[in-house]
């Protein structure tokens, strides 16, 4: 959403005090662990940076947690934690507990 909206990076610039890039590279890290997640583990092609992605996922949603604590946002902290734990699930169970074999 902060890759593609407009009124997201505004939102950002105004309340957050936030650079146009960074905001812009938190959009590009979002997009880049989503397809990570998916797209390696789809293909079978790398399927071991499903997990990577995964770990990338979870330091974005740590950071973005301790920016929500920083600011007092206690109320944007559950879909971060939420996210989070998934992301450090799907890194737990394809690098170690299941791990999809390659082609």
């Amino acid at each position: 959403m902060k890759l593609f909206s407009p009124a997201a990076v505004e939102m950002a610039k105004q309340q957050l005090n936030m650079p146009y890039a960074l905001t812009y590279f938190i959009g590009v890290s979002e997009l880049a662990g989503a397809l990570g997640m998916i797209l390696p583990a789809a293909t079978r092609i790398q399927p071991k940076l499903t997990g990577f992605a995964g770990i990338g996922l979870l330091v974005v949603m740590i950071l973005a947690l301790g920016v929500h604590i920083m600011r007092g946002e206690l109320s944007h902290m559950p879909p971060v934690i939420i996210l989070g734990a998934l992301s450090a699930f799907v890194a737990w169970g394809r690098l170690s507990k299941a791990p999809t074999a390659p082609r």
